[in-house]
């Protein structure tokens, strides 16, 4: 028997590299084509574009990991089903479930391999790929959330902070208010018409300062100035984090960067927990996957390989649906992001079982 697993496992893992092999390259081309004429146009020094293209080549094959396996296995495997070698397996003794292991032993090392390219390697390309887009590709546009209005934000314990309206660009604000709290009590706060970073002395600007302590019966203003530049505790980058902040940070670093969020009242966080929920999910997603394929492509049909690649593109396609529909969701609204990240692995997890069962039939 270890004969035929590793006859399979050495299809499974080589039918997968060769399709990573010969997609990528396409996916590069492709990209290149839409690209160069902006890379012409900016002058990027050639080294740039290198390195940018290898992002590229990461951050496109990790986030079509999953699909790139599913058609490789059922390529493969149909090619066994249309070569009598499945049947030839089964009518040996082989049970299914035995007949399955050399493919679960693949989907290991291809997982763990996500999970790798998922906590270190992903965020690093991804770092990359964006900013040299933003740079580059989105020159005007902000590489920031563009829901800067009524911002609120927890800087430390006691001390929370509100801007109405904050440009990034220019790094002012407009409508400002700082609350400094003890024991879950108000003691003062200090308002500006605006505020602004100055970025030669790494002080704050505010125009119309005001300082109100709160007393026990009445308020006192203990400050008022047309114009103070003066020291905060938080950053002018803590106000409005990258869009792609959660892509880029390794897990240990993401799950503090959520908690420091979280605690900060982030209107973004569903965001990044989804981020951090996929980095999981994913690798989960390529045993499922597996199973799925075994199970289409392993009978042979009539209408040979071509029957069992369209079934396996329409699967894969309602997978791509589901997850991104259910990423959206967790995006911009208050949909969990949990769910959106494991839903569709519940959901291709029970059609496995019953595709399996089917098969074994």
């Amino acid at each position: 028997m270890k004969i035929l697993d590793w006859y399979i496992l050495k299809r499974y893992l080589f039918t997968f590299f060769m399709m990573l092999l010969l997609f990528v390259p396409i996916g590069i081309t492709v990209h290149l084509a839409e690209k160069i004429g902006k890379i012409l146009e900016n002058e990027v020094p050639i080294g740039e574009v290198l390195l940018y293209f290898l992002d590229f080549t990461i951050y496109f094959a990790h986030l079509l990991f999953p699909l790139f396996l599913f058609l490789s296995v059922i390529w493969f495997t149909s090619k066994l089903a249309n070569n009598t070698e499945v049947i030839a397996f089964l009518s040996s003794g082989v049970s299914f479930y035995r007949f399955l292991r050399p493919y679960m032993i693949g989907a290991t090392i291809v997982g763990i391999l996500s999970i790798v390219l998922g906590l270190y390697l992903a965020p690093m390309a991804s770092q990359g790929f964006n900013d040299f887009s933003y740079k580059y590709f989105k020159k005007g546009k902000s590489a920031y959330d563009g829901a800067n209005v009524d911002l609120f934000r927890q800087i430390n314990d006691n001390e929370m902070i509100y801007v109405s309206s904050f440009d990034v660009k220019n790094k002012n604000g407009s409508n400002f208010t700082l609350e400094h709290f003890e024991n879950n009590k108000l003691t003062y706060k200090i308002t500006a018409n605006s505020i602004r970073y100055i970025e030669e002395d790494t002080t704050y600007r505010l125009v119309n300062y005001v300082k109100r302590t709160i007393g026990e019966n009445d308020d006192i203003l203990e400050e008022i100035e047309r114009r103070k530049d003066t020291l905060f505790p938080f950053k002018v980058d803590d106000l409005t984090p990258e869009i792609y902040a959660a892509e880029v940070k390794p897990y240990g670093e993401l799950k503090r960067f959520i908690a420091k969020e979280e605690a900060r009242g982030s209107s973004n966080v569903g965001r990044f927990k989804l981020v951090l929920y996929k980095k999981w999910s994913l690798p989960v997603s390529v045993f499922i996957l597996t199973i799925i394929a075994v199970a289409v492509s392993s009978m042979k049909r009539r209408g040979g390989m071509g029957v069992n690649l369209a079934i396996g593109i329409c699967i894969a396609m309602v997978f791509v649906f589901f997850d991104k529909i259910f990423g959206v969701m967790a995006e911009q609204s208050d949909f969990s992001p949990i769910i959106a990240a494991w839903f569709p692995n519940v959901v291709f997890a029970v059609l496995s079982v019953f595709l399996l069962q089917k098969a074994k039939r």
